[in-house]
């Protein structure tokens, strides 16, 4: 069963790094000493700053940066790394959100997927194939680190992990792909497998702005999607790309949390409007899904 946890920063208390390094440890993840290219994608998919909540704080990743190096070891080779989309270019976005500042003060990589070498591959997502290439750094990646954030989304309902990797297809046009836009996702996620997903949820990005203070963490991207999705009020039962992704055994819906109690998030999530009848219904399947999953436990 997926462990999923939930981590409260109390910067009065701890460290940024130190928050990250204890969700880690909830979820008893170790990474290999023995790896020696490590790729970082946080989303970063327009201009806005991660103020807003739209995109990933540099100063998480460089906290994440600093974890890496202290687990592993202090020359371990990591890279950022972000494509070009139809209104965002990163020659921009690595300058205008602090990502070339950060490169410079750890000595990291910023990589543009769209500029990198590339191997193309057939994927096939409920019966739609599709041909994508996979940029050589993530190929070559011994461990890709995910880095998203959670956020309602018009086409596909919500954006969290899985989303983010739809960032790491290197073609620049990608409306191309939103009429199929569930299946892109998941054939996506099945050529660039997340090894660790930790999500920035510090700043969330509802129906308004809000500081939450949260860290997701899993090795289960599908998990710390149907997780956050709750926490904003949605059932992930309902979103289809998490369905697909869960059928196509990317992961589970169906996860235990570990760490701060998930009410809490909930209550404090910038919501979108629920009918009181609706968010109970929704309350007492979730509560019974806990109870089913601890049992078998």
């Amino acid at each position: 069963m997926s462990l999923v946890s939930l981590t409260r920063f109390r910067k009065e208390e701890a460290s940024l790094q130190e928050a990250i390094e204890n969700s880690l440890d909830l979820i008893g993840f170790k990474f290999d000493p023995a790896a020696e290219n490590v790729a970082i994608k946080p989303n970063l998919c327009y201009y806005w700053d991660y103020s807003t909540g739209e995109t990933t704080d540099p100063n998480f990743v460089g906290a994440i940066v600093d974890v890496l190096r202290m687990h592993m070891r202090p020359d371990v080779k990591i890279s950022i790394v972000e494509s070009d989309a139809s209104a965002m270019n990163c020659k921009y976005v690595f300058k205008i959100l602090g990502y070339e500042k950060l490169a410079q003060e750890k000595q990291i990589k910023l990589v543009n997927l769209t500029n990198d070498q590339s191997q193309e591959v057939t994927v096939t997502t409920a019966n739609q194939e599709f041909r994508f290439s996979i940029p050589n750094i993530i190929r070559e990646a011994d461990i890709l680190v995910n880095v998203p954030k959670m956020k309602y989304m018009q086409r596909c309902k919500f954006s969290g992990s899985l989303k983010n990797i739809y960032g790491c297809n290197p073609y620049p046009k990608k409306h191309k792909y939103h009429q199929k836009l569930d299946e892109a996702i998941v054939s996506l996620n099945k050529i660039m497998k997340t090894d660790i997903c930790i999500l920035d949820g510090i700043i969330a990005k509802g129906m308004s702005t809000r500081r939450l203070d949260l860290i997701v963490a899993s090795t289960d991207p599908v998990a710390v999607d149907s997780t956050s999705a709750r926490i904003a009020g949605m059932n992930p039962h309902s979103i289809r790309h998490l369905r697909l992704a869960a059928e196509e055994k990317l992961g589970r819906i169906d996860s235990v949390t570990t760490g701060e109690p998930i009410s809490y998030f909930e209550k404090i999530f910038p919501r979108k409007k629920m009918s009181h009848s609706a968010r109970h219904l929704l309350s007492k399947v979730y509560s019974k899904v806990q109870k089913t999953v601890f049992k078998q436990m």
